[in-house]
């Protein structure tokens, strides 16, 4: 092939492979992209503190949940799912964040299956982007698969709960999963690093899959910008893998992240503001790595892995849960059918065999119920009943004594005429 020389004015013009990286780099910034991140955890471990302290603005308020009292602790809470939708730009690049809260989990004294809601949730979404990608018209999908799930662990210093445990494992073959320790700072240094390795020998021994940063240099770009990759020589290029190689490595031995929120700002030492939280002792700094692992997770979620995130949202996730729809429907293949498979009907909850000891547990406490309310209401209509004869029988005596009465008096009107 013979290369067709270009002038020098016209380079900002030119359409060829060359050129491939700055127009791909145009339609995504035109197009702008979108993210999904939840954040679950029990109530009181700063879920919203964080999230506002992440994007540096108040995208929730915190709000104070009244505490069970004696006469309320019997009732169950059901785990909500609150979503809140921001946007957010940077040099001219919009990307649209879809925050989602997972309030009351974990908040009952008995939370056996207290997951479900969440997972439901994330199948719901998976269900809801195949079934728009199913239809005649698909250039508007309404598109909210969770992209990350940050699991917020209690500072317990002791390691993971069944509830954790259990939690994480149906998160992680739906989502991309990343702990977190709260409130690190409640840990001296010496907790949490030995915190932290529980944490990592129980998600190893329960085979629990986190999301890690990739730190293989075939599938770890150099800078993460089309237009600078398309300019860099190969020494610069060598140089930007090592050092994206060696961040990744910094934050696989981070996990799980201790992070601390905090939405005021403090001086510290140096006379600088930063965001921190204070206490009689001192400052706890945010963004500072001898502190926390804030701005490791940060830049992991918004910096350096975003991308990483959402294609494997993409490619893993929701192909798995594609494949194992659709693999369920799967009919002989004729030579005059050109009609796509259609989708298995959406199982009702009380055909689904984790419902069923509760779905009985239930219809026996109902039959119960119905029984005793019965001879409650045959024990009321006897007392009705018993009640009238007794009435019946006093207006039958009053009226006799009337009677007689009246007999008298008649007498005696008698005798005296």
């Amino acid at each position: 092939m013979s290369s067709i020389p270009v002038s020098a004015e016209n380079t900002s013009q030119i359409v060829g492979i060359s050129n491939l990286p700055n127009q791909r780099y145009k339609i995504v910034n035109e197009h702008g992209g979108h993210f999904t991140m939840m954040v679950c955890g029990e109530s009181g471990l700063g879920k919203t503190t964080f999230v506002n302290t992440l994007f540096q603005t108040t995208l929730k308020h915190c709000v104070q949940r009244p505490t069970s009292s004696s006469n309320t602790t019997s009732s169950r809470k059901t785990v909500e799912i609150d979503v809140i939708r921001a946007v957010l730009e940077e040099k001219n690049f919009k990307l649209r964040v879809n925050v989602i809260d997972t309030p009351g989990f974990g908040d009952n004294v008995n939370n056996n299956k207290a997951w479900q809601r969440i997972i439901d949730f994330l199948d719901d979404q998976h269900d809801s982007y195949m079934r728009q990608e199913q239809q005649p018209y698909r250039d508007i999908k309404f598109d909210l698969r969770v992209h990350v799930v940050l699991y917020f662990i209690k500072p317990t210093g002791h390691g993971l709960k069944p509830l954790d445990i259990e939690t994480m494992k149906k998160i992680a073959t739906r989502a991309n999963l990343i702990p977190v320790i709260a409130k690190s700072d409640t840990l001296t240094q010496q907790e949490l690093n030995t915190f932290k390795l529980r944490i990592r020998q129980v998600i190893e021994a329960q085979d629990i899959k986190i999301f890690t940063p990739p730190i293989d240099e075939n599938v770890m770009g150099s800078s993460g910008n089309p237009i600078a990759d398309a300019n860099t020589d190969e020494n610069s290029v060598a140089f930007n893998n090592t050092a994206a190689m060696e961040h990744a490595r910094q934050l696989i031995e981070s996990m799980p992240f201790a992070v601390v929120g905090s939405e005021h700002k403090f001086t510290n030492a140096q006379g600088t503001e930063v965001i921190a939280r204070k206490y009689p002792w001192g400052l706890v700094e945010v963004e500072n790595d001898a502190h926390c692992d804030f701005r490791k997770l940060r830049s992991l979620l918004l910096r350096t892995n975003l991308l990483d995130l959402i294609l494997s949202t993409e490619d893993i996730h929701y192909e798995s849960y594609r494949a194992l729809r659709l693999g369920g429907s799967k009919q002989e293949e004729t030579d005059n059918s050109s009609v796509p498979i259609p989708t298995p009907a959406r199982k009702l909850l009380s055909s689904n065999p984790k419902y069923k000891e509760e779905e009985n547990a239930l219809k026996k406490y109902f039959t119960e119920q119905v029984k005793a309310e019965e001879q409650r209401f045959r024990q009321w209509e006897q007392n009705i009943v018993n009640e009238r004869l007794r009435l019946n029988s006093d207006l039958k005596d009053i009226q006799d004594k009337v009677k007689k009465l009246e007999d008298q008096v008649r007498n005696l009107q008698l005798k005296k005429y």
